[in-house]
């Protein structure tokens, strides 16, 4: 998604727990490490945009996988992990950015929900009711911040390529009984495409809510994942 909008020439913010990662990334970005369910640290994050000029474009994406398990074997601990950053991170960080945009009158809001997001996913109750929770986040945002010139969407991706994925692949193929690449190549038959997605095509859905091309797109639920059929199939 940075890299998306680095590309049309907007001035980028990053924020991680991983100091590595943030290390690699272009110096010309600013890169904080940041937490996204640390609220004294996200509002300290919004104080120094606000004296750097403002926000027009709010990306809240941070998120964890959480654990895959059946429900009756996820540890409270756990459960409350995975929706303090998937949920509470984009709260929080649309409680910041709201007052930048409303000074501003304009602003785009995007969130990262999932399609889990639109379905259940068994073995992934914590991940599927948190994504659930940032589509009504999403769809308040705009009713709230509409009359003030600001929008707001949630991209909803499928199965994204990539390291994160791949442990839940790991994990899945354990709980199944089955191979890592028989619930890989389950994913991808889900789908009407029958095709995962990448993070690029993430981005350019986010890139787009952004720009003034998308002015009049707000309160919408965007599914970029080949259009999922079944959130669970069996292979």
């Amino acid at each position: 998604m940075a890299a998306g909008f680095a590309a049309t020439g907007a001035e980028v913010w990053v924020t991680d727990v991983n100091a590595e990662a943030l290390a690699t990334l272009p110096a010309d970005w600013h890169v904080r490490e940041v937490d996204a369910a640390d609220e004294s640290a996200v509002s300290a994050l919004f104080a120094e945009i606000a004296a750097a000029g403002g926000l027009d474009v709010l990306c809240a994406n941070a998120g964890v996988a959480g654990p895959t398990a059946l429900v009756e074997d996820i540890r409270l601990e756990d459960w409350r992990a995975c929706v303090s950053i998937n949920l509470e991170g984009a709260f929080l960080a649309a409680k910041y950015a709201a007052p930048l945009m409303k000074a501003a009158g304009q602003g785009s809001i995007v969130l990262t929900s999932s399609t889990a997001g639109i379905y259940g996913y068994p073995n992934r109750a914590p991940y599927a009711s948190a994504k659930w929770a940032v589509i009504g986040l999403m769809k308040t945002l705009a009713m709230e911040l509409g009359p003030f010139g600001i929008r707001a969407n949630a991209i909803c991706p499928g199965a994204v390529e990539g390291p994160r994925m791949e442990g839940v692949l790991a994990r899945e193929a354990a709980i199944k009984g089955m191979s890592r690449d028989a619930v890989y190549a389950g994913y991808a038959a889900g789908t009407s495409m029958r095709t995962w997605v990448t993070a690029e095509d993430i981005a350019n859905m986010a890139v787009f809510l952004g720009s003034e091309a998308a002015r009049r797109v707000s309160g919408q639920i965007i599914a970029v994942d080949g259009h999922t059929e079944n959130p669970d199939p069996k292979v």
